[in-house]
């Protein structure tokens, strides 16, 4: 059947495999970030509403997971502010009741989070993965483009109120855009606030897909592998997809090669491939970004796990 509130399940590489939940019209957003994939905010505002009855979702769920294999994760995100939804916290703490086993996630941009009542609806979430990209007010208003009455302070302040009241974890996310926040004095007064947030981990993004306005152009993989490294008192790691061998630093064609050869014997889960080559996470990862973006494997869910395979139409 047809679902109109959930999507998926996706090969997530940070959450595994996830059903997806989109509970706003397309585009109804707090923020017209200048990057987003889905294009611009065509409703920007700040009303919360219940956009539609969460009984007609949680039907659409229970019919998906009658016929299919429990995903990993099931995550509140899709083309909008997942807050604006006023119910959405109710929403989870059912969907929590009802399957105990899969954890519910919630992708935000934080900017309601200076109101209590979206802070204890976030509390419910197992995992709660904010975006914070800027921390000065000349590069807020160009990279997130926020409807006129929403305060930077209020996030910031928001989001360390938060961090205080919540017991899961919080995956921090920024986005980087070049000649946007990239300069060093905005990445220092970042890292002094994400260092008062403190995050359970902190996740480096740039642009990987088309964005929703011209011109903007992604920051290089060393400027965020020298945050890595500066950031030492922090949990860091890049998510922003590696595309070319030339963006590797420490590119070898025979593990290259040899990853290509072991995935036309059979598929393998990430988990799989380290321990075949022995390789931490993040080197692994960069090999994987690489020869996806080529077309040369792509990430498919056999029995409710992510496998990579060869991409049959090469």
């Amino acid at each position: 059947m047809g679902y109109k509130y959930i999507f998926g399940p996706v090969a997530s590489r940070r959450l595994g495999v996830s059903l997806g939940i989109d509970l706003l019209p397309y585009k109804t957003c707090t923020l017209d970030c200048i990057y987003c994939e889905c294009g611009k905010t065509t409703d920007l505002r700040i009303e919360r509403e219940n956009f539609v009855d969460y009984n007609d979702v949680l039907k659409e769920i229970d019919e998906f997971l009658k016929n299919n294999d429990f995903p990993d994760a099931i995550t509140f995100s899709g083309s909008g502010e997942p807050t604006l939804y006023k119910d959405f916290g109710i929403l989870a703490s059912k969907i929590k009741e009802k399957y105990k086993n899969i954890k519910i996630c919630l992708l935000t941009n934080t900017t309601l989070f200076n109101l209590k009542e979206v802070r204890e609806g976030a509390k419910v979430f197992d995992i709660v993965l904010p975006s914070l990209d800027a921390v000065l007010e000349d590069e807020f208003n160009k990279i997130n483009k926020p409807h006129k009455e929403i305060k930077l302070e209020n996030i910031i302040n928001g989001l360390k109120e938060f961090k205080k009241e919540y017991k899961g974890e919080i995956w921090l996310e920024i986005f980087f855009a070049k000649g946007v926040n990239d300069s060093k004095m905005h990445v220092d007064k970042l890292y002094k606030v994400v260092k008062e947030i403190f995050p359970y981990k902190v996740q480096l993004n740039s642009l990987d897909r088309p964005p929703a306005y011209e011109g903007v152009e992604s920051v290089s993989k060393e400027f965020l592998e020298n945050i890595v490294r500066n950031w030492k008192d922090l949990n860091v790691e890049i998510i922003s997809r590696y595309k070319t061998r030339e963006s590797i630093s420490d590119y070898s064609r025979n593990l290259e090669e040899l990853i290509l050869n072991a995935l036309k014997r059979r598929p393998y889960t990430f988990e799989d491939l380290q321990t075949i080559f022995n390789k931490d996470k993040t080197t692994l990862n960069k090999y994987i970004d690489l020869l996806e973006s080529e077309k040369k494997i792509k990430a498919v869910i056999i029995e409710n796990k992510i496998f990579y395979k060869l991409n049959e139409s090469n």
